[in-house]
């Protein structure tokens, strides 16, 4: 009789442990769905808009507007950073729901669904505080440095005879990279998205200037896969609703010093 006493009491505890494990019950032993995901694939070295703070977490304008419409919309938001030349692979294969991080619209308007413009954007030129270059004309005969698969890319692409004047185009991975060929002296100049170029200069004192004539205007905006409208039109309205309630505002605020925001305007 003692064995079987025993063996029972092994088997209630072997119940009772399966039945308690998880972590999705609620309170009624109903096991609770998961929150879906909404994936950001962003470009990690793309400052001010997504890069890797000193702690080592991912944090930028666009991710705090992709984290508080992921919020408003009960999305779980995970964070992928991205080979910025393989955006579109990673859009097609379904590892990421969009791309987030300063994306220009100007140029792929066909190639994506896109949200409404949230904020507007130039392609600047960046140099050498000490550079004798003041306008675009003195980089005839000079090399310059840009982001390949980029905006900036693109706006020297359309634009022949700037580009034609230029001794050599050196394309590079990141930005950042671009900066550092800059300051390295193997490129003269740099052009970039302006966002990104004053932010590097006001938060790191960096020695540089830029030019008063730009290579192109330009809008950022979140881009999609051609077909998924029903996500897009859900972020766009989430986008929305934040600058009319103002926090967007609040958002640009914090880290432009003003709000420089479009959408909903």
């Amino acid at each position: 009789m003692r064995r079987y006493v025993i063996l029972s009491f092994m088997v209630m505890m072997a119940l009772s442990l399966f039945t308690g494990c998880g972590n999705n019950n609620d309170s009624s032993g109903n096991s609770a769905p998961e929150k879906a995901t909404f994936t950001v694939g962003f470009d990690k070295e793309f400052p001010p808009m997504g890069f890797v703070a000193e702690d080592g977490s991912y944090t930028g304008f666009d991710l705090d507007l992709a984290k508080e419409v992921a919020t408003r919309l009960g999305l779980e938001l995970k964070l992928q950073p991205i080979d910025w030349n393989a955006k579109n692979m990673e859009l097609d294969s379904g590892n990421i729901d969009c791309v987030w991080n300063g994306f220009t619209i100007n140029g792929r308007e066909k190639e994506y669904e896109w949200t409404k413009p949230y904020m507007n954007n130039n392609q600047i030129v960046v140099v050498l505080a000490d550079s004798n270059v003041t306008k675009l004309s003195d980089l005839a005969g000079k090399i310059v440095g840009v982001q390949d698969d980029s905006s900036a890319l693109t706006a020297i692409d359309g634009n022949a005879e700037f580009k034609n004047s230029l001794k050599s185009l050196v394309k590079t991975p990141t930005n950042l990279n671009a900066l550092m060929e800059l300051e390295s002296g193997a490129v003269d100049a740099v052009v970039m998205d302006e966002i990104v170029a004053r932010y590097t200069i006001e938060k790191k004192g960096a020695n540089y200037k830029v030019l008063d004539e730009s290579i192109g205007a330009e809008e950022f905006g979140v881009g999609f896969k051609l077909g998924n409208k029903e996500l897009r039109d859900k972020v766009e309205a989430a986008l929305i609703e934040m600058a009319k309630d103002g926090k967007l505002a609040e958002i640009s605020d914090s880290w432009f010093g003003k709000d420089i925001t479009t959408i909903g305007k």
